[in-house]
C-alpha cells in the first residue's frame, strides 16, 4: 500500500521494493543503471529515496510491458539526464513498431485468406530471387529449410535450390510469422497445418492470440504514458 508522502519525506531502499514486491538490490540495480535518479546519502553512507524515485520507479515499471525492458531502461535513462527529446523519441519509435506489427498481421491475414491449392507445375525460383524478393539473405532461407520451414527441390543437373509455388508460399508466410515475433519452433507446425489443410482455419487461434497481444501492448503503452507524464510533471525544473 503507498504511505502518504511529502515531498520531503526520505525513504529507504525497502519502502521503495515493498510497493512492487521488488527486493532492495533491484532498487539499488535500478539506481546505478539510471533508471532511478541518484540517491542521497546519510552521514553512514545510506541510501535515502524521495517520494520522486517512487514516482519514477513506478513510471518504469508501468513502461515496461508496452515498451519492454530495455526500451523503457533507454527511455528512464533519457529522462533522467534532462534529455526528454531523446525519451520521446523513443516512445515515438515504439509506437511506430506496434503499428508496423499491426500492418503485419493485416497483411498476414490477407496472405492466408489469398491461401489457395498450389498447380503442380514446375517451380523456378532460385535461392537468389526468392531472398531478394523478401529482403531477406540466403543463408536465412538455408536456415529455414534446416528448420523444415520451406522444402525446395534440388536441381538434378545443378544441384541448385528450386522453389515451386508452395515453396514461396511458405517462405512469405514465414517471414511474416518472423516479423510477427514468432519462434521457428512456433512457426513449423503452423506451416504444416497450411500445408496439410490448405486453408487458414488452423491458424484462426493463433491470429486471435496475436490480435489480443498487440491490443495488449496498446493498452500497456497508455498506462506506461500515463505514469511517466505523472513522474516528468513531478521533476523540478
Amino acid at each position: 500500500m503507498r504511505r502518504n508522502l511529502r515531498s520531503g519525506d526520505r525513504l529507504r531502499p525497502v519502502d521503495l521494493a515493498r510497493e512492487h514486491g521488488l527486493s532492495t538490490q533491484a532498487i539499488r540495480n535500478y539506481e546505478e543503471a539510471g533508471i532511478l535518479p541518484a540517491a542521497g546519502r546519510t552521514a553512514h553512507g545510506y541510501r535515502t529515496y524521495t517520494p520522486l524515485h517512487a514516482q519514477a520507479l513506478r513510471a518504469f515499471l508501468a513502461l515496461v510491458p508496452g515498451h519492454g525492458h530495455p526500451t523503457a531502461t533507454s527511455i528512464m535513462q533519457a529522462v533522467n539526464r534532462d534529455a526528454a527529446e531523446e525519451a520521446f523519441r523513443l516512445i515515438d519509435e515504439s509506437h511506430a513498431q506496434l503499428l508496423d506489427d499491426r500492418r503485419t498481421l493485416r497483411a498476414v491475414e490477407a496472405a492466408l485468406r489469398d491461401l489457395a491449392p498450389v498447380p503442380q507445375e514446375r517451380g523456378d525460383t532460385f535461392v537468389g530471387p526468392l531472398a531478394r524478393g523478401l529482403g531477406l539473405r540466403p543463408a536465412t532461407l538455408r536456415k529455414w529449410e534446416r528448420a523444415g520451414l520451406v522444402q525446395p527441390r534440388r536441381d538434378p543437373r545443378t544441384g541448385y535450390r528450386v522453389y515451386s509455388a508452395a515453396d514461396v508460399r511458405d517462405a512469405r508466410l514465414v517471414h511474416q510469422l518472423r516479423r510477427g515475433g514468432y519462434l521457428l519452433e512456433q512457426i513449423a507446425p503452423l506451416i504444416a497445418q497450411v500445408r496439410s489443410a490448405g486453408g487458414v482455419v488452423p491458424l484462426e487461434s493463433t491470429l486471435r492470440d496475436w490480435h489480443a497481444r498487440l491490443s495488449a501492448r496498446s493498452r500497456a503503452m497508455l498506462a506506461g504514458a500515463a505514469a511517466l507524464h505523472a513522474y516528468l510533471g513531478s521533476r523540478p525544473g
